[in-house]
């Protein structure tokens, strides 16, 4: 592993500017004892990441990025958005988008499905980055430890939409809320235009592969160079407007996740009003 520790270094130092090199640094990172942290993050993956996916940032997707005055600056917090098409470029985009604007740099520890970590080799550089398995007690240790998550509701019934479907925020989970109640957490909620467009899905094959539930049909074997319009809404102060016993109430939950939904759908309306094209 050191071996991949020193690859990843050269190809981060060769590729970022000064600048990024410097946010990289000043990353909250609490190492282990053996170099990563408990979960597997290592700063030198996340510049990694910073390194091969700024390309796509920037000349693929050419993310607009609105609104991240509203990420909290330290302790729990969940970032919740919309999630979409058919690869989760959108949540890769995300990750970097909060690793570049967040004041002070803050990594967004990605909830993950549980398929997401069995994946061959992709599923330990991810976690390297700070992707995490989508467990109760992962999202609870890394709240209690004052740790950003970034969780998509949807799931992976966001990503499996037909075309159709774009921008219609599909069966809204509600542990998300659960989690920012039981743990005093404000949720900031994130409307992302542009994936929905990127691959459209006509269908998809009932066949697992590498434990994902299903293979897509799209009609393009690559995400088109779609433009990325991403807003973070003001936070839904959870840590203030509900006590922590709340977290067990059902209905207090679910109006907690309906404001959470209506808050992104909300978002999504506003960008798709505002940008001119999908290319655009």
């Amino acid at each position: 592993m050191s071996l991949s520790l020193d690859i990843a270094r050269v190809i981060a130092n060769a590729r970022l500017t000064d600048e990024q090199k410097a946010r990289i640094q000043a990353l909250h990172y609490r190492d282990a004892g053996h170099g990563y942290d408990a979960f597997g993050m290592h700063p030198d993956v996340v510049a990694l990441g910073e390194a091969i996916l700024g390309p796509l940032y920037d000349g693929y997707f050419r993310v607009v990025s609105k609104g991240h005055e509203n990420i909290p600056g330290d302790g729990p917090a969940i970032i919740a958005g919309n999630h979409s098409g058919a690869l989760p470029a959108d949540a890769a985009m995300t990750w970097l988008d909060v690793l570049r604007h967040s004041q002070p740099p803050r990594v967004a520890r990605a909830v993950a499905d549980h398929f997401v970590p069995m994946l061959p080799l992709l599923g330990t550089l991810f976690a390297r980055g700070g992707m995490v398995g989508g467990s109760r007690g992962n999202a609870r240790t890394l709240l209690e430890a004052g740790d950003l998550l970034l969780i998509f509701p949807e799931g992976v019934p966001g990503i499996a939409k037909h075309f159709r479907d774009r921008y219609r925020l599909q069966d809204w989970r509600v542990g998300h809320v659960e989690l920012a109640i039981r743990h005093s957490a404000p949720v900031v909620p994130l409307g992302i235009v542009g994936p929905e467009e990127q691959m459209p899905q006509v269908g998809r094959i009932p066949v697992a592969l590498m434990g994902a539930p299903f293979i897509p049909i799209t009609l393009t074997p690559l995400p088109l160079p779609v433009r990325y319009h991403m807003r973070y809404g003001a936070p839904i102060r959870t840590d203030l407007d509900y006590r922590p016993e709340h977290a067990d109430d059902p209905g207090a939950v679910r109006e907690a996740a309906a404001r959470v939904k209506a808050a992104v759908q909300g978002l999504l309306e506003e960008g798709l009003r505002e940008r001119e094209g999908i290319f655009a």
